[in-house]
């Protein structure tokens, strides 16, 4: 049994100017233990379907089964990593990790004990009693990273967590989040734009269609860890991936001109 499955999902939204499809009858398993990128072009719906594995929204079709149990709501056993690390500026960076298992009602001495092993994870232990605003941008994603591990779920997902850093911070946490992957075992599903990322991260990458999202190919990635992004025995894996985007990618793009000759029409 799957880890993770994603059975006949569907998004549709109802607009002023009409229905709108987002996600159409998408279905993904996932191992528990593995490592999936979702990628496609902009506006595919990426992110819907990561909030409807999540909780933070409902499909309009199909179902999410965790360990084969349907899942509708949010829930520890499911946290989202997002591009910006929603952090709370006014607690320090240890505070911000122990904050879930505060609300969980976890004992004092217990939830530091776990917030600082974590944070000796991804190397933050120094600066524990720092602020936000006294890290840099890389600095903050180890911070969300160590406050979603503490909560021990059963899946992690990602989007597009790196997007905002720059390539070398990007570059270096790429490395960190492998080596991080493999001591903890997490399953993790995670979305980016970026092809490069995508096949120096994952196990398998899922590659969906222009709006609305379908799986259109998986490439299986069959290559030692950790990973660096400029290998060049990672570019034939990142060619199954162009290769099969590049039709999706003109068809957002054809789309997004019509969209704006109609309003220059207009």
């Amino acid at each position: 049994m799957a880890k993770l499955e994603v059975r006949n999902v569907s998004k549709v939204y109802n607009h002023s100017n009409g229905i709108v499809k987002t996600i159409d009858g998408v279905s993904i398993s996932v191992e528990d233990g593995e490592f999936v990128c979702l990628v496609g072009p902009s506006g595919c719906g990426k992110s819907t379907l990561l909030n409807i594995i999540a909780g933070l929204e409902s499909p309009s079709d199909g179902e999410i089964l965790l360990d084969g149990r349907c899942v509708s709501d949010t829930g520890p056993d499911r946290i989202m990593i997002f591009q910006e690390g929603a952090l709370f500026p006014w607690l320090t960076i240890i505070e911000n990790v122990e904050f879930g298992l505060k609300m969980a009602g976890v004992e004092k001495a217990r939830r530091r004990e776990l917030a600082m092993h974590y944070l000796q994870l991804m190397q933050l232990d120094k600066f524990a009693d720092y602020y936000v605003h006294q890290l840099s941008g890389g600095m903050k994603q180890r911070v969300a990273i160590a406050r979603s591990l503490v909560m021990d779920p059963e899946v992690l997902l990602m989007d597009e967590p790196f997007a905002a850093l720059d390539a070398q911070t990007r570059d270096l946490l790429l490395v960190e989040l492998q080596l991080l992957w493999q001591k903890t075992k997490k399953t993790i599903l995670f979305v980016t734009h970026n092809i490069a990322e995508s096949v120096c991260l994952a196990d398998r990458v899922i590659v969906l269609t222009h709006r609305p999202a379908r799986v259109k190919k998986e490439v299986r990635i069959d290559y030692r860890r950790p990973r660096l992004i400029e290998d060049a025995n990672l570019s034939r894996y990142a060619s199954e991936v162009i290769e099969a985007l590049k039709g999706e990618v003109i068809a957002a793009m054809k789309e997004e001109y019509k969209s704006v000759d109609g309003i220059v029409d207009k």
